[in-house]
C-alpha cells in the first residue's frame, strides 16, 4: 500500500479543482455542512431536492425542480449553500442555479402560450429585436437562472417579455389592510400608468410584509395590459452578479443593452448596493437611461432612501424623485384575512379559532404567518388528523418561540444582549467604547434593526441618542462578521432565540 502525506494547501487546491467537474462526489459532504447551518425542516424542504451538475466549466452548478423553487431558493437559501461550499472547499464558492433544459423550455412555452406571436427570420439572420428577446429570456453566469438555448427555425414563437416575474403574485391575491392601503394604491397606479408621475416608486418596510409580492403584481398587471412590454424583476445582488459576469466574459455592452432596453425594471433590496462602488456606478447610468426614456422603475428596500446612509448621494437623491411609500405590519384583522385567503385558495377547512390563534401569535411577518399555516397543514397531512386548536398549539408552540407576547421591543433586545455579555442597559446607552462593550452595543443595534422594524433614528435615540450613521455602521459590521465567522453567527442567532423566548 502506497500512502502520501497531503498538505492542507494541496488538499484545498485539489478539492477546488476537481469539484467543478465532479461536484457529485463532494455533494454529500457539502450537504452535511449545510445541515449544520440550517434548520432540519429547511434542509429537507429546500436542499435535499437539489441535484449537483457535473460540467466542464469551472462553476459549481445545481439543478432545481422548477422555476418557482429556483427563485425562492435564490432569494432565501443560496447564501447558506455558498457559505457551505466555501467552508468545505476552503475557497470562495458561488453556486449557479438552473432548471434542467427540458423543464425550462416546457415552462417557458406554458407561460408564453397566451401571448405568443410568430416571428419570421429571413435567411437565418437574427434581427436586433430577436437578440434583445433572447438576452432577456436567458439567465446569466454566476446568477441563479435558466439557460434556454436559442434555435433558428424559419418561424418561431416570440420570446418572453417578462424576466423572473412570478405569475402567482398578483393584485388579486394581495390582502389589503390598514398598513398597506397606500402602497397598494400606489402600486396599482403605477401598473395603470407606467412611467408616469410615480417614477420611480420606492417601497420600503420590514421583512416579509409583501414588498416583493407587490413588485411582481405590478409586473404581471402591466404585462396583462400590454404583452409587448419588456419587464424585468431582479434583486440588487443578482444585478451585481450579472455585472461581474459581464465584465469577466467581456460582454459589458450586452449587459447594458439588456437592462437599458427594459420598459419596466423592478429591483429588490437596493440597500444591498451600499459599498459596491462599481455596481452603484452602473446602476446610476442604467437608472438615468430608463428614467430619461420614461420607463418605469420600481425599487424596494428595508429602509427609506434617507436611511441608506452609505449609498452614494447622487443615487439616493434619484430614489427620492418619485413616490416613497412604506409597508406597515398588518393588524390582527388583516392577518386573519391573509390566512383565510390562503385557506380558501387551497380549499382547506380550518376553524376560525385556529386562524385567530395563529394570527395572534405572529404579528409582524407575513411569510412567518404563512409558514406557520403550511407547517400545520403538513403535520395534519402526515398524521391524518383533523386540524384543531389543540393540535395547532402543540405543533406551532416551538415555531412561535414566545412571539405570543407581542412584537419584539428594543428594550427586549437590550436586556438580553446585556445579560449575555454581562453589561447593563445603561452601559449600552453610554458613550463608553471599550472593545467588549462596543461589540455588545453593535450586536444589540443589529438585532434591534432585524427584529423590531425600528428605523435607524429610532434605534439611535434608544441607545442614548446615537447618530443614525453609528447605528448603520454597527448593523453592517455585525452583518459582515456573521457572513465570515460561523461561530460568531451562531452566537448572535442564539441571542436572537433568547430574545424571542424571554417574551
Amino acid at each position: 500500500m502506497i500512502s502520501r502525506t497531503i498538505s492542507n494547501q494541496d488538499l484545498v487546491k485539489g478539492l477546488a479543482g476537481s469539484s467543478m467537474t465532479n461536484l457529485d462526489t463532494h455533494w454529500p459532504e457539502i450537504l452535511d455542512v449545510v445541515r449544520q447551518k440550517v434548520a432540519q425542516q429547511t434542509f429537507n424542504t429546500w436542499f435535499m431536492p437539489l441535484q449537483p451538475v457535473n460540467t466542464d466549466k469551472n462553476v459549481p452548478s445545481v439543478d432545481c425542480p422548477d422555476r418557482f423553487f429556483m427563485d425562492w431558493f435564490s432569494e432565501h437559501h443560496l447564501n447558506a449553500l455558498n457559505e457551505a461550499g466555501s467552508d468545505y472547499f476552503g475557497t470562495e464558492t458561488l453556486f449557479s442555479l438552473q432548471v434542467p433544459e427540458a423543464k425550462a423550455i416546457s415552462q417557458a412555452m406554458t407561460a408564453n402560450s397566451a401571448t405568443a406571436e410568430p416571428t419570421v427570420e429571413t435567411g437565418g439572420t437574427e434581427t436586433p429585436a430577436a437578440r434583445l428577446d433572447t438576452g432577456a429570456a436567458q439567465q446569466k453566469a454566476n446568477q441563479p437562472g435558466i439557460l434556454i438555448k436559442k434555435t433558428t427555425p424559419v418561424t418561431a414563437p416570440r420570446t418572453a417579455t417578462m424576466t423572473n416575474i412570478n405569475p402567482e403574485y398578483t393584485f388579486d391575491n394581495f390582502v389589503v389592510g390598514s398598513g398597506t392601503d397606500l402602497v397598494f394604491a400606489a402600486a396599482t397606479a403605477v401598473s395603470n400608468n407606467p412611467g408616469g408621475h410615480f417614477n420611480p416608486l420606492f417601497i420600503h418596510g420590514g421583512v416579509g410584509l409583501g414588498k416583493t409580492h407587490l413588485m411582481h403584481a405590478i409586473g404581471n398587471a402591466i404585462a396583462k395590459d400590454d404583452p409587448d412590454k419588456r419587464i424585468c424583476y431582479i434583486t440588487a445582488e443578482n444585478f451585481m452578479n450579472d455585472l461581474i459576469a459581464s465584465i469577466r466574459d467581456r460582454r459589458t455592452p450586452e449587459f447594458k443593452l439588456k437592462y437599458r432596453s427594459m420598459d419596466v425594471l423592478l429591483v429588490d433590496d437596493v440597500a444591498f448596493l451600499t459599498g459596491k462602488e462599481s455596481t452603484q456606478e452602473e446602476f446610476f447610468h442604467t437608472f438615468n437611461a430608463l428614467y430619461d426614456l420614461k420607463k418605469q422603475i420600481v425599487l424596494t428596500s428595508d429602509r427609506s432612501p434617507k436611511e441608506i446612509t452609505t449609498l452614494e448621494e447622487r443615487l439616493r437623491s434619484r430614489f427620492e424623485w418619485g413616490l416613497i411609500t412604506d409597508v406597515q405590519p398588518p393588524n390582527l384583522e388583516t392577518r386573519m384575512a391573509i390566512l383565510k385567503r390562503k385557506v380558501e385558495s387551497n380549499q382547506i377547512m380550518i376553524s376560525d379559532d385556529v386562524i385567530t390563534y395563529i394570527a395572534e401569535n405572529i404579528t409582524d411577518n407575513i411569510r412567518r404567518l404563512e409558514g406557520a399555516l403550511i407547517r400545520l397543514l403538513a403535520f395534519a397531512s402526515l398524521t391524518g388528523n383533523e386540524i384543531s386548536l389543540e393540535m395547532a398549539s402543540e405543533v406551532l408552540s416551538s415555531f412561535f418561540q414566545g412571539s405570543s407576547s407581542g412584537p419584539v421591543k428594543i428594550a427586549d433586545v437590550m436586556k438580553t444582549v446585556g445579560s449575555v455579555h454581562d453589561v447593563t442597559v445603561d452601559q449600552l446607552k453610554s458613550k463608553r467604547r471599550t472593545q467588549d462593550l462596543a461589540r455588545a452595543r453593535q450586536i444589540a443595534m443589529y438585532l434591534s434593526r432585524e427584529m423590531t422594524g425600528a428605523s435607524l433614528n429610532q434605534i439611535g435615540r434608544a441607545f442614548g441618542n446615537k447618530d443614525h450613521s453609528t447605528v448603520s455602521y454597527a448593523c453592517q459590521k455585525i452583518a459582515d462578521l456573521m457572513k465570515t465567522d460561523a461561530r460568531f453567527r451562531g452566537a448572535v442567532l442564539d441571542i436572537q432565540d433568547r430574545i424571542r423566548g424571554r417574551r
